[in-house]
Formats: structure tokens, sequence, C-alpha cells
């Protein structure tokens, strides 16, 4: 832990879990250290990155909260929840963490690595997923080596990750949805009392993971196939629909979300070993489900 603070306050990128994914950290007011994630990851410098503190007060100077941005840090933070806020007035954040935006996403993580270590490094941390850009977001550091291994620094262990789907993204005052993720659109409308409106700008890139093509395997994926249908694709099953590789056999949206990027990874492999693609079973567009489905459309989107 010592050794990866010391690493992200020199400017060095320091792979670490939280709930939802691994992410890629850098010191978020370092721009140096900011431009090694977009090199490390070849990610496109118009799509911003999400910053992780270990609390709300660590945010103090950097972004502005409206009302309705406090609630919801107060019920949901830490945890799945990432905010697209203005930014504050000389921040000390690095313009690429933004990508040119007047706003930045932020995050405080539940998971206790991070906290530990967000605290050790008592920077903000700029951290994307811990992948090269545009493929399957890792789930556990094995994930992160197969895809970064000599492009980064250190890579810290922490095992899966509890949730294994990305933060779900607003943006506030008022609410809009900006990206299914980890906490349900329901807890969200729940706590405000309303309905939460939908983005309705999708060629606008606002926040992390609106790219149209993301998550993206190394084959081709079709979603929406029974297994009867899949002929010679590896199929990913879910419930009583069994495949090579399984979502959840008892159909648990929660289950399938944590672990829908391990077994794309598996899938992935299987698929490239046969020199096939991917197939996977129609997923109930329902809580949680509508994240995964999410994650799934831009996995099969043209490249």
């Amino acid at each position: 832990m010592a050794e990866a603070a010391t690493l992200l306050r020199a400017g060095g990128l320091v792979a670490f879990p939280t709930e939802t994914v691994y992410g890629l950290g850098a010191d978020a007011t370092d721009g140096r250290a900011v431009a090694a994630i977009y090199e490390a990851k070849g990610r496109p410098s118009f799509n911003p990155l999400i910053v992780h503190v270990p609390n709300r007060e660590a945010l103090s100077g950097l972004v502005r909260f409206g009302p309705e941005a406090h609630l919801l840090a107060e019920r949901f933070w830490p945890g799945p929840l990432t905010l697209v806020l203005p930014l504050a007035d000389n921040s000390a954040l690095s313009p690429l963490v933004t990508a040119g935006l007047p706003t930045v996403a932020v995050r405080v993580p539940a998971a206790p690595l991070a906290q530990e270590l967000l605290r050790m490094v008592g920077r903000p941390v700029a951290a994307p997923s811990a992948n090269p850009s545009g493929r399957i977001s890792p789930s556990r550091a094995d994930h992160v080596l197969e895809g970064l291994a000599g492009r980064i620094d250190a890579v810290l262990n922490g095992g899966p990750c509890a949730v294994g789907l990305e933060s779900t993204i607003v943006r506030p005052d008022p609410a809009v949805l900006l990206r299914d993720g980890g906490l349900a659109r329901e807890d969200l409308e729940a706590v405000l009392g309303r309905a939460v409106a939908e983005d309705t700008t999708p060629g606008r890139v606002q926040a992390p993971g609106q790219l149209a093509s993301h998550y993206a395997p190394s084959v081709s994926l079709r979603m929406g196939v029974a297994a009867s249908q899949a002929n010679a694709s590896v199929h990913v099953g879910f419930g009583a629909d069994k495949g090579d590789v399984t979502l959840s056999v008892s159909g648990d949206l929660i289950e399938a979300a944590a672990n829908l990027f391990q077994v794309l990874h598996q899938a992935d492999a299987m698929a490239t070993a046969r020199g096939t693609g991917i197939t996977v079973s129609d997923i109930p567009n329902l809580g949680l489900g509508r994240a995964i489905n999410d994650r799934l459309r831009r996995a099969s989107a043209p490249r």
C-alpha cells in the first residue's frame, strides 16, 4: 500500500480494485501523470475520466454541489455512484481529466482497499477502468495484467470486485442518468422522489463510458440469442438458458452483474481459440439488467 501511494504521488500509474471494477489510477492534479493514463490505455482524449476521493470533504475546492448532488452524495457515497459536477473556480485538477468539459465526474468508492489507498495518497486520483480503451473492463487483477502488463507501474491485487460493473453516472440538478451501472435507477428515484431523466444527447460524450463501441471483446458479440440458436459460437448463458459459460444459473441479476466482465473475458478467450464469435442469452431489461444490457450493446457495436 505504501509503495503504491508513493508511486501515485510521484506521477506513476497504479491499478487498484474498487467495488465496481479495477481502476487505473494517477494523480489527478498532475497533467503528465493523467496523460500517461491515456497513453497506457490508448484512450481517445475526448473521453473524460472519473476522479476518486476517499470522502466528500476531499472534493472541497474542486467541484460545486447543488441540492440534488448533496442529497445523492449523502445517501449513496461511498458506493457505485459517480456524479458529474461543475468544476470549481481555479480547480487544481488537470484539464486532461475533464477532456475540456466544464464538469468533472467524481466518486467516493466503498472498497476498503481503495479507501485506504486514497487516504494514503492524499490527492484526488483519476482512475478509468484498468484495461485497453474500449475492451472488456477488469474485475480481477489478472484481467489488468492481460491488457496493461508492461504499460503501468503496479497493480494492487484485492481479489474480485464485489459489484463487478462500473458505477452509475448521474448529472444532477436536475438529475439526468448518463450511464446505467452498479446502482439501480430505482434506488436513485426512490431518494429523489421522482423519475430520473435519461440522457437525450447520445452523440455527445459528457461522461466516461458513453462511447458507442466500448467494453468490447476481441471477437464479435451478439445479444438476445438462445443457446439453441448459438450454433458454433461461444454462448454466454443466463438462468435456464445454459451456455458454455453462464452469468447466473439462478437468473439473479446482481450475480450476473458481478460476473459480467469475468465471464466475457472467459468467453473471449474461448471464442478466440475456436475462431468464432460470442452469443449472449436474453437479459431482462430491468434493475441491474439495464446496465448489463448497456454494456453488452456497446460490446456488440460496430468498431
